[in-house]
């Protein structure tokens, strides 16, 4: 979700909470995550929980998971209770940390970032860590191929009920650290690259005159963004760890940040903090098509409706 540029220079003003933006990007994020996200999530799980597998391998696992609807394990509930809410906590906890900030007198581009990892941290802890979990273990538990199946609801009490609250948000703090680096890098780095693109594609006259960038060059400002924010998928790695339903010989219990990461370093080097990392860009990439160019779409039909 593209955070929009703000002129330093103008006064300091809260802004509001539009419900019909926020309506709009839970719309947006369930089309998204319905479409190419949940299959971009599942690979990108798969080889970050059996890191020994190639892209073409994780793929071949999911398929034989079930053809096609392998791609989407955890979609539902999970992914769609997630999609539609996570964008709202994010805009509203990011829209008032931002403000605060520069009330406190940060910089907009400070601010921005400050905002966006306050955002972060807040979807974390508020919606994506059951959902997150609960998409993980949907992904990497032993399913087998004849008999019934448990339903993901039936796997979900059976982990209540053996370990309470915690168990359900197991791996949430490396969720947060995930979101706050995400967000907190996606917002900067977009920025930096609008900076770029302004610089080398407009004239002097149209910077002075502060032309607002194409939606062509915005797509390419925030994919940059999203892109380059995959330098933390160490921590996705080990996020993916902590809540994977993969059993291995000598693998430690109730996995901490801490444990994940020696475990994963033990077994496959730093290499293994690295896996998954093209299907996470291709996530980022498929995401900010969606919040970007479709938001300003959506956002355009409704005020022509006005």
């Amino acid at each position: 979700m593209a955070m929009a540029p703000t002129d330093p220079d103008a006064p300091l003003v809260k802004k509001p909470i539009s419900f019909i933006n926020l309506a709009i990007g839970g719309g947006l994020n369930m089309f998204e995550v319905s479409t190419l996200g949940q299959p971009f999530e599942v690979v990108k799980t798969t080889m970050a929980a059996n890191r020994g597998d190639s892209m073409v391998q994780a793929i071949k696992k999911t398929w034989g998971r079930g053809g096609v609807f392998g791609f989407y394990q955890g979609l539902i509930p999970w992914a769609w209770i997630e999609a539609s809410t996570k964008g709202a906590v994010l805009m509203f906890a990011a829209s008032e940390i931002e403000y605060g900030c520069r009330v406190l007198g940060a910089s907009v581009p400070v601010a921005g970032i400050l905002g966006g990892m306050g955002g972060g941290i807040a979807q974390a802890y508020a919606t994506m860590g059951f959902c997150t979990f609960m998409k993980t273990v949907e992904v990497t538990r032993h399913k087998s191929t004849g008999g019934p199946q448990k339903s993901t609801i039936q796997v979900a009490r059976e982990i209540f009920a053996r370990e309470g609250i915690r168990g359900i948000n197991k791996g949430v703090n490396a969720v947060a650290v995930r979101q706050c680096t995400n967000w907190g890098s996606r917002f900067g780095l977009s920025r930096i690259a609008e900076d770029l693109i302004r610089k080398y594609s407009h004239t002097d006259s149209e910077r002075d005159a502060k032309k607002p960038l194409s939606p062509m060059q915005k797509i390419l400002a925030s994919a940059l963004g999203g892109g380059l924010s995959c330098w933390n998928q160490p921590i996705e790695v080990i996020r993916v760890e902590m809540q994977s339903q993969v059993k291995a010989v000598g693998r430690p219990e109730n996995l901490t940040i801490g444990t994940a990461a020696k475990w994963i370093y033990k077994n496959n080097g730093l290499k293994g903090f690295y896996r998954g990392v093209t299907p996470r860009i291709g996530l980022g990439v498929w995401q900010t098509i969606c919040m970007v160019f479709g938001g300003d779409q959506v956002k355009a039909y409704f005020a022509n409706k006005k």
